[in-house]
């Protein structure tokens, strides 16, 4: 079976051999892809030396990257980790044997971490209120939702349209499995503190508060309904906050004094109606679209499907 190994990295000198050589060690028969985004420093010549398949995306951003390597490389399963040394290559094998023995579309390596350092107190409460809205619009969610260790079926990532840039592509990533109830499972992982030599790329606030909105953007997107009766709701209650006084007036004394606030409260009504009628319509598109990507996912088998397939034709 055809496993590739997937390690985004940016500037990453330091750490990025030493990723390359544990992989080797865990997986040996796994291919190694370093897609170097960019670096300033000597990533893609240390990646060359250790043994690794570079390629570069010049565009900036994490999402771009695995846009891209979704893009270019074909194999039964794909292994996505960081490329500075925080995530444990020697649990990879059984994160690919539960993938295969439980017919899996996705293993996330929840992270677990016995130093401060290695995964900042910012950036868990960042996870856990992410994970919050995630779960409070889609009903469900992984217990590590931002973690980049991951393992995928073909199917999953021939499936996956890609469309953020930067770090909210573990965010779609999880939506995505979520929108198509794709069976997922989350194993415990070690996490380590980062190579010395190598710095964070993100930022708690600033990536953040960018996830925060690309989940607000995935809510409008994959649930339109729900978006836009909830807009319609809030809407409708401005405009009786404002018309329902001029209502009382004119019952009393059939009268309307205040014809600007009359009017005002008419067009945000008209503009709860027109959002409401948006989100019905928009709801029949967003299920056209996720029907078109459950037919692309269903146009792939599972890695132990094309295994038995084999071994049929094999035997016959």
């Amino acid at each position: 079976m055809n496993i590739a190994v997937l390690l985004p990295c940016h500037n990453e000198e330091a750490a990025i051999a030493e990723v390359i050589k544990s992989f080797q060690g865990a997986l040996p028969g796994a291919d190694i892809y370093v897609y170097d985004n960019a670096s300033t420093d000597k990533t893609t010549e240390v990646a060359e030396k250790a043994g690794a398949i570079v390629c570069n995306e010049p565009r900036k951003g994490k999402g771009n990257v695995v846009r891209r390597m979704f893009s270019d490389i074909d194999a039964d399963i794909y292994i996505m980790a960081d490329g500075d040394g925080t995530y444990d290559a020697s649990v990879a094998p059984a994160l690919v044997e539960k993938l295969i023995d439980e017919k899996l579309d996705l293993v996330v390596g929840a992270r677990e971490h016995e130093d401060d350092e290695a995964y900042r107190r910012g950036h868990q409460f960042g996870n856990r209120m992410l994970n919050f809205c995630v779960h409070t619009i889609f009903d469900k969610t992984l217990d590590d939702m931002l973690s980049g260790y991951r393992v995928f079926s073909r199917r999953y990532v021939k499936s996956f349209p890609a469309s953020s840039k930067a770090f909210e592509i573990e965010t779609e990533m999880t939506i995505h499995a979520l929108q198509l109830s794709m069976p997922v499972a989350e194993v415990p992982t070690r996490y380590f503190k980062r190579v010395e030599g190598t710095e964070s790329k993100l930022s708690t606030y600033k990536d953040g508060i960018k996830i925060l909105k690309f989940i607000l953007f995935m809510f409008k997107e994959g649930r339109p309904f729900m978006f836009f009766s909830l807009l319609a709701a809030g809407l409708a209650f401005v405009s009786l906050a404002f018309g329902l006084p001029i209502v009382g007036e004119y019952l009393e004394t059939g009268l309307v004094p205040r014809f600007p606030t009359a009017f005002l409260s008419l067009g945000i009504m008209l503009s709860a109606v027109i959002c409401f009628v948006c989100g019905v319509i928009l709801d029949s598109v967003a299920n056209m679209r996720l029907e078109a990507k459950k037919l692309a996912y269903l146009s792939h088998a599972l890695p132990a499907a094309k295994k038995k397939s084999k071994a049929v034709k094999k035997a016959a």
